[in-house]
């Protein structure tokens, strides 16, 4: 399996998650002996083989953060994602990124996902996103990235200020300073107080019931189509088990 510790998408994901955990005060929910909450393999190629770890983590302000990460060499596949998922009932986005090497090409999604319908609510997308216009764009106008080609349907669960590219591997090298900007636009949503005028704004929105049914659409595998490839992979099983570890912020049983 690929060494994470050199690899590109592993150094970056994984750089991102250990700033989430210390920042965040995150404790690991782990397996038996203290292994990853799910080690992942694959038998795809004969014998079965370790291919990666879905990892869990809980805290207070972040409520659950996931961990996926898929290396096989024999696919070209390199995959790392990092999801931090805030409470039920908070305003405060999920911050999440996507970090991949496969088939002969980089790729990265970076997104702080809504908590409410953008259409209706300025304030919210002032307060929330509209501070990472700058990165955004400088990231767009940057000749080494190229629009990934996602369906309609998967940009309406995503935000406006989501960034999906292909990258050359040295614009790839480049991710660090807007992977951070938006994870410390982020983490100041997350530990400051959320603006009256915000508030007011939001007050038509039951969060939590919102937030459970774009969840429920995001990860849905007739949206995001990747489910499939997961599952050809690691078994339909493991994949729904991945899968049940995204949607809400409890632990499967």
């Amino acid at each position: 399996m690929t060494d994470v510790t050199t690899s590109l998408p592993g150094t970056l994901c994984h750089g991102t998650l250990d700033t989430l955990v210390e920042r965040g005060n995150l404790t690991e929910v782990t397996g038996p002996d203290g292994a990853p909450y799910l080690p992942l393999t694959t038998a795809a190629f004969g014998e079965p083989m370790s291919v990666g770890e879905a990892r869990v983590f809980t805290g207070d302000r972040i409520a659950k953060a996931v961990y996926v990460g898929i290396v096989v060499p024999q696919i070209q596949m390199d995959s790392h994602m990092v999801f931090a998922f805030t409470s039920a009932d908070s305003p405060v986005p999920h911050f999440t990124l996507d970090s991949v090497h496969a088939g002969g090409y980089h790729a990265f999604h970076l997104d702080l996902i809504q908590r409410v319908d953008a259409g209706t609510h300025m304030a919210y997308n002032d307060w929330a996103h509209r501070p990472l216009t700058e990165t955004f764009e400088a990231v767009r106008s940057n000749p080494g990235y190229t629009k990934a080609a996602l369906e309609p349907r998967q940009l309406t669960v995503m935000s406006s200020w989501m960034l999906a590219f292909r990258a050359t591997e040295e614009a790839f090298k480049q991710l660090d300073a807007p992977v951070a900007s938006y994870l410390d636009h982020w983490f100041s949503l997350l530990e400051g107080e959320v603006p009256g005028d915000v508030l007011a704004d939001i007050a038509d929105t039951d969060l939590a019931v919102r937030d459970a049914r774009n969840r429920g659409l995001l990860f849905n595998p007739d949206v995001d189509k990747v489910w499939a490839q997961i599952s050809r992979l690691l078994t339909e099983p493991v994949a729904e088990q991945i899968r049940l570890l995204l949607v809400d912020n409890e632990l499967p049983a």
